[in-house]
């Protein structure tokens, strides 16, 4: 069984066992967290949600809270003497799935 889960703005495809890197949820190392916003459930049967699947949720356990590799933003005005170098790191957190409520 699969589940099709929507978090941070993006969509993952997760089943149980399965150990994702999403957006920063609340939460520490050894909480659960519940994904309530399922779109799709898929097994012998599959469920297509409009636009979520009513009742279902995904439910798992906070492995780790970090962040993400180092982005480099570089800016540059040709010409004029001008740039500018930034970083940013991402804030994430490491989930394991732990159940498929359908």
């Amino acid at each position: 069984m699969f589940a099709v889960i929507k978090t941070g703005g993006k969509q993952y495809k997760v089943a149980a066992d399965d150990v994702i890197t999403i957006e920063k949820v609340a939460g520490e190392a050894g909480d659960a967290v519940t994904f309530s916003e399922v779109l799709l459930v898929g097994g012998e049967k599959t469920v297509v949600g409009a636009p979520t699947v009513a009742g279902a949720s995904v439910t798992g356990t906070v492995v780790e809270q970090g962040r993400a590799k180092k982005v480099i933003i570089f800016k540059k005005r040709r010409r004029k003497s001008w740039r500018k170098k930034e970083g940013h790191r991402q804030e994430q957190t490491t989930v394991k799935i732990t159940a498929i409520n359908a």
